[in-house]
């Protein structure tokens, strides 16, 4: 395949998205209203309650199989990789940037979850229904394409909503107590001043807390507080994390859509039951997919309308928008191939050029749109989310389409 007909078809994907994020936007404009504040609430609720775990369910109960399971291990680590270093990125880009606090959950999660659904499920088949696919047989290289892409938007699923949602549910909290605090502070202050209406100076009696704290600080015979040991400070902010963890998140309807279709498609038995034209469930599961269909499209048109949010007054900073670019499109890719080429070197990963393939691309993939979602959700972050997604997907036209060459190359 030349690289003239991969930039187009890498391209194609990236284009579909922002053309139905422009009608997103259209649709939220103020003459047209049809795609308001209070519609996008309710459709988002509609995707995270019922599309997306239709999606995530119908298509792993049909792809997945106790056979694929075990040749595809590594594909949870692989993620769980990505997650991991996206993380790590991000918190480095935070201490460089000096984002608003409220941002700083926003900035992890677009740098640690990337968009591991709809692009390879769009991307993969496209590649192999090329002529000079370098992925052997059309037909064949689609089953296993749409099995990889399958898996890979379900994992993903699973760590976006027990991982990101919970790191930005955790930063949204905390800005909220500080916010409540201030305010609390702020009224104090009103009702002593209204108190004392002659603007008379009093003297402040502090409290018992207050003189401990500053005798803690003042005395200098105490002996100075011991250094605490890196493990210990592991485990602290092990236990804080744990402390503000939120489980039900974890079995997020996506989560439970991908448990039940995992569960079906490794048991031959339900499976033949409920999945098949001939099968005597068989009209659960096309009600389900019928349900899925409408997901991604969905969801593409949330993102557009809440971009009208932020183009008409964001304040997103511009180097948080160059640094997640640069995680995504850079720094993530390069570790990306380190971390596979290591686990074919060890032969961790199967000779399956495809499926190396799509390993690779996780690597290389913007943002997930759920962030968007999860930005709405907590009502933090909306209208910067949908400035970084402007940027992020308009920037992976170039750069998928330029990682996907050196991908191809690399496994063919």
């Amino acid at each position: 395949m030349g690289f003239l007909n991969l930039f187009l078809v890498a391209s194609f994907p990236v284009i579909k998205v922002l053309l139905i994020t422009a009608l997103g936007l259209f649709l939220a404009l103020d003459g047209v209203s049809i795609l308001g504040n209070d519609a996008r609430k309710i459709v988002n609720q509609l995707g995270f309650y019922v599309f997306f775990p239709s999606l995530v369910g119908s298509n792993l109960a049909k792809s997945i199989t106790f056979e694929s399971v075990v040749k595809l291990w590594f594909m949870p680590v692989n993620i769980l990789a990505t997650f991991i270093l996206g993380s790590a990125l991000g918190w480095i880009l935070i201490k460089i940037t000096r984002p608003p606090k409220y941002m700083e959950g926003l900035i992890l999660g677009c740098c640690s979850a990337g968009n591991l659904g709809n692009f390879p499920m769009i991307i993969v088949p496209a590649i192999c229904k090329e002529k000079d696919s370098p992925f052997g047989e059309p037909d064949l290289c689609y089953q296993y394409g749409m099995t990889y892409a399958v898996l890979s938007m379900a994992i993903g699923a699973v760590f976006l909503w027990g991982y990101v949602y919970n790191i930005m549910r955790i930063c949204s909290s905390r800005i909220q107590k500080e916010d409540s605090t201030s305010n609390d502070i702020l009224k104090a202050s009103k009702e002593i001043s209204e108190s004392n209406p002659n603007n008379l100076s009093e003297p402040l009696i502090p409290t018992e807390d207050t003189m401990d704290d500053t005798y803690t600080v003042l005395l200098s015979d105490e002996e100075p507080e011991k250094k605490v040991s890196f493990p210990s400070k592991i485990k602290h902010h092990l236990r804080v994390i744990s402390s503000n963890l939120n489980l039900k998140s974890i079995f997020a309807p996506s989560t439970i859509g991908a448990i039940v279709g995992f569960f079906i498609g490794v048991t031959p038995q339900i499976r033949n039951f409920t999945i098949g034209n001939d099968a005597p469930l068989g009209v659960i599961e096309d009600s389900a997919s019928m349900l899925g269909d409408a997901a991604i499209p969905t969801m593409t048109l949330i993102m557009g309308g809440n971009l009208l949010k932020g183009l008409k007054g964001s304040s997103t900073p511009v180097w948080s928008i160059v640094g997640i670019v640069v995680v995504r499109y850079i720094l993530l890719p390069v570790l990306g191939i380190g971390v596979v080429k290591a686990a074919i070197h060890l032969s961790l990963v199967p000779s399956d050029s495809l499926y190396q393939f799509v390993l690779l691309l996780q690597y290389a993939l913007p943002p997930a749109m759920n962030i968007g979602t999860i930005a709405q959700l907590f009502g933090s972050g909306e209208s910067e989310c949908s400035v970084i997604m402007l940027w992020t997907y308009g920037f992976a036209s170039i750069a998928v389409t330029l990682w996907s060459t050196y991908f191809m190359f690399i496994v063919s």
